[in-house]
């Protein structure tokens, strides 16, 4: 089999997973050192960072200051969850989605809770027709769907004078769109996602409007404890300025608080989201000059700019599944790229993270890597046969 050549040049940094993302990329272990372990997170200290990581999120984000912020267990998961148990229930149910993450959300609402939803489902690389959506009723769906890198573009599609609340997951859209808050009721992510954050801590933020709803509605379930936003019929204000419902890791925290910083340094969101097009621009440009390859999203408008999920198109290819496992294998092996296999209940190919923690240096290395695995593998393939 003939040899092919290995780029001269590697990523400084080969991680590219979707989550948990690469961390920034100043980052050290000497970003924890002032963390408040061995404290309780209800002493100043801990009240203190806690509030910190709220407020610099609203800042960083443009979250409105009559929106609530608060830090809950259980990742995005949880974040999500809390608010469709809490949230749902009211009044008809529109669930969307158009990839995995959104497919589960359906499955607890219909299966789980039991309302009455009216399903709108599009398959991977596709999304939901919006002008069929009836947001007098509430609607839950992913804003940037992680498994399929297919995103809304822009809040347009969601009317102002809406009367049902709208259920947004933007743990792959926070920190690289600019969401707009008045489109948006309940709205969670997880730091891990989005500027590489240690895992197993969500985010919820609440429009008046979401807190009008818990404060004069009752769901027709039982609240675990862990998911409860109320008290007597009076909103937890507690858990929105640093009580959070179960003890948070400092540690966690503390690295939450340097990711902020870090933000701050780029330019804040717009210095964000312009990495992150950056980033996506040359994974663009890349496939537009190669004919084996394509992303996995069908319309330019609705691609991802931080899950970018790419198809190989090759007709040579006649187990999808297995080439591109092997093309993320060797380029594992050549310690150039980490975790870019696509997700397990996606179509095959490659999913590679172009959020603003990632380096453009480090796609543009990565790239040429992807050209010589799949030609590898091809010539592979010729061998055999």
């Amino acid at each position: 089999m003939m040899s092919i050549t290995k780029p001269a040049t590697r990523p400084a940094n080969p991680r590219f997973s979707s989550g948990p993302c690469a961390k920034p990329p100043t980052w050290t272990t000497d970003a924890l050192a002032d963390a408040a372990l061995g404290r309780s997170h209800r002493a100043a200290i801990g009240k203190d960072k806690l509030k910190a990581a709220i407020e610099g999120t609203r800042e960083i984000l443009g979250i409105p200051s009559d929106f609530h912020i608060g830090i809950v267990p259980a990742s995005d998961t949880g974040a999500f969850e809390m608010a469709m148990w809490n949230l749902l229930g009211e009044r008809p149910v529109e669930m969307l989605a158009w990839e995995s993450f959104g497919a589960g959300w359906v499955t607890d609402a219909v299966k789980q809770l039991r309302i009455d939803a009216t399903e709108h489902l599009a398959p991977y690389g596709g999304i939901v027709d919006f002008t069929t959506i009836n947001f007098d009723h509430d609607v839950c769906f992913t804003w940037n769907g992680t498994t399929s890198g297919v995103r809304l573009p822009d809040g347009s599609a969601i009317p102002a004078d809406r009367a049902g609340l709208t259920l947004c997951d933007a743990t792959s859209a926070a920190f690289a769109a600019d969401l707009p808050w008045d489109r948006l009721d309940a709205t969670t992510f997880s730091w891990q996602k989005v500027l590489g954050g240690e895992a197993a801590h969500g985010i919820l933020i609440l429009s008046p409007r979401a807190v009008e709803r818990l404060k004069t509605y009752t769901p027709a379930w039982p609240l675990p404890k862990i998911f409860r936003l109320t008290k007597g019929g009076r909103l937890i204000e507690g858990i929105f300025t640093g009580a959070t419902i179960n003890t948070p890791s400092m540690l966690c925290v503390e690295d939450y608080l340097f990711a902020l910083d870090w933000a701050r340094a780029q330019g804040g969101l717009d210095g964000l989201i312009a990495r992150a097009d950056a980033n996506t621009g040359a994974v663009g440009e890349f496939v537009a000059a190669h004919d084996w390859i394509d992303h996995l999203a069908t319309d330019p408008a609705t691609r991802s700019n931080t899950s970018v999920c790419l198809k190989f198109t090759d007709t040579r290819i006649t187990d999808g599944a297995g080439f591109a496992k092997s093309v993320a294998r060797r380029l594992e092996a050549e310690g150039v790229a980490y975790d870019i296999g696509a997700y397990r209940d996606a179509p095959p190919g490659l999913r590679i993270w172009c959020g603003a923690t990632v380096e453009l240096s480090d796609i543009r290395a990565l790239l040429p890597w992807i050209d010589w695995a799949y030609r590898t593998e091809i010539a592979a393939l010729a061998h055999a046969a």
